[in-house]
């Protein structure tokens, strides 16, 4: 026989003996957690269009196999959790077992474990409670704070106001305006809409995000050490953080020449403080810049996409956007911007925007929690370091805890006299251990910014799309696949 195919044949008996005894290995271990469709070789149910995303299969998949089951990503398992009871239990009954979060690799390729959302679990305590600290000191939750969103809100009135009704896309105008925000804490400063080399950096914090929940990052996160030396979306998106990085690491050099210990400005002051007094390793520098990354990503992106989002359900029930007009105009009227204060006289308007944080389905694959440590739930005996992914979604379509969960109903947070109404079932920030820092200024901004808008416009998309359902149609605007258009129609109210 031929030496060169007996070298070929070897080759394919040994890689036939490795996936064999992989795929033993996995059913062993499969036999050891909660059931879950069966996976396959070397990828698990990676590539399986049926499996993942889980937003759009969990459905189906928690019919098969009940709200608690395991789906591979590659050859590492994650147990996933639907329904309220279900997340709910684990997130706020278990809130330690299920509270760790595992190393992802491609956000360590990025942090290089450094920042607030550190898997090291001191680090991670420790920064968190110093960021929520110093947000607070600077005005989350008060009312310096709503003052800050209001002034950007009204930047945002007077560009819309220029386009005389002319189509516009909101999402780097919107991203622009939560980043000045968000901005003015961190950095002592915001930045004008013109700015060129600000609009770069925004748009590759926005670039890295989307990239960071798309199925691409999945297969990086899952076979790391393959995708790193591979061409792809994912060089780009990392190249680009790195120079964000390095924005910030001028600005804190140039905090560090121009500090007061007696008169903070920022967040960067602060930390810079905390690192001279501290002399800990946690208040390095590095951590110092990730934690501004993380702070300036979260505080950009997430709030901007909602607010587009909701753009998109309001022109598509013209008349849910009308009834808020109303309520606007009957409370704050036309001779004031609106307060943080107004929420309490506004019902309607305060259940339509939980309405459209109920319908924005999450992503949540490529960050999911982690047990840390072995526990018996729901009858299954789930390992410690076992990656775990509580689908939110589920938790907001779940038809015992909604009336009518598939639809845009703001009704769900009424009550019969027409008050707002809090609903457990509602974890758009999540809930538990990990629950987002920032939901008390993303909870203003969102009343903020949408309240401010709509006293001053009406909005309708410009370009007519087939496609009926609104998150496949976010997605395609999210991505740039198609153009997210708007008008913005001056209201007569606002003269």
């Amino acid at each position: 026989m031929d030496v060169g195919l007996t070298g070929v044949l070897t080759t394919l008996l040994l890689l036939l003996s490795v996936l064999w005894f992989l795929a033993w290995r996995n059913d062993k271990k499969r036999s050891q957690l909660p059931p879950g469709p069966a996976p396959w070789p070397v990828l698990g149910n990676l590539w399986q269009k049926d499996i993942l995303p889980l937003y759009r299969t969990y459905e189906k998949l928690s019919s098969t196999y009940g709200p608690v089951f395991t789906v591979w990503l590659g050859l590492k398992p994650a147990v996933v959790l639907c329904g309220y009871e279900v997340v709910k239990d684990a997130l706020l009954g278990h809130y330690e077992e299920f509270g760790g979060r595992p190393e992802i690799p491609l956000l360590m390729q990025l942090s290089k474990d450094y920042g607030f959302v550190s898997h090291d679990e001191e680090k991670w305590r420790e920064l968190r409670r110093f960021t929520l600290s110093t947000l607070r000191d600077f005005g989350m939750g008060k009312s310096s704070m709503s003052w800050r969103v209001q002034q950007e809100a009204q930047h945002l009135v007077d560009l819309l106001a220029k386009l005389r009704g002319n189509a516009f896309e909101p999402m780097t105008m919107f991203r622009h305006a939560a980043a000045n925000v968000i901005c003015s804490v961190v950095f002592g400063s915001r930045y004008s809409y013109s700015d060129k080399a600000f609009l770069e950096l925004l748009n590759m914090i926005g670039n890295y995000i989307s990239f960071f929940l798309s199925p691409i990052a999945m297969v990086y996160n899952t076979f790391p050490n393959i995708m790193h030396h591979l061409p792809g979306p994912h060089k780009k998106a990392l190249d680009e953080c790195e120079k964000l990085k390095d924005y910030i690491r001028e600005k804190v050099e140039l905090h560090k020449l121009t500090l007061d210990p007696s008169c903070p400005r920022d967040y960067i002051d602060c930390f810079l403080m905390k690192a001279e007094k501290e002399k800990r390793s946690i208040y390095s520098n590095e951590d110092l810049v990730m934690s501004v990354f993380d702070l300036f990503g979260a505080g950009t992106v997430t709030t901007s996409n909602s607010l587009v989002f909701f753009l998109l359900i309001l022109a598509k029930y013209p008349h849910i956007q009308a009834k808020v007009q109303e309520e606007i105009d009957a409370v704050v009227g036309p001779g004031r911007v609106p307060s943080t204060e107004d929420k309490l006289r506004m019902p309607y308007t305060n259940a339509v925007i939980h309405e459209m944080q109920r319908f924005h389905k999450s992503r949540t694959e490529n960050f999911p929690r982690m047990t840390t440590q072995d526990v018996v739930f729901r009858g299954h005996t789930i390992p410690k370091g076992t990656a775990v992914i509580p689908v939110y979604s589920s938790v907001h379509m779940d038809p015992t805890q909604w009336e009518n969960p598939k639809e845009v109903d703001p009704g769900h947070f009424l009550d019969g006299k027409g008050e707002f109404r809090k609903r457990d079932a509602f974890m758009p920030f999540s809930a538990g251990k990990r629950v987002c820092p920032g939901e008390a200024l993303a909870r203003i901004e969102l009343f903020l910014f949408l309240t401010t808008l709509l006293q001053n416009f009406t909005f309708q998309l410009a370009v007519e799309h087939e496609e009926m359902d609104l998150f496949s149609l976010w997605l395609k605007i999210e991505r740039k696949v198609i153009p997210g258009k708007f008008f913005a129609i001056q209201r007569p109210v606002s003269a």
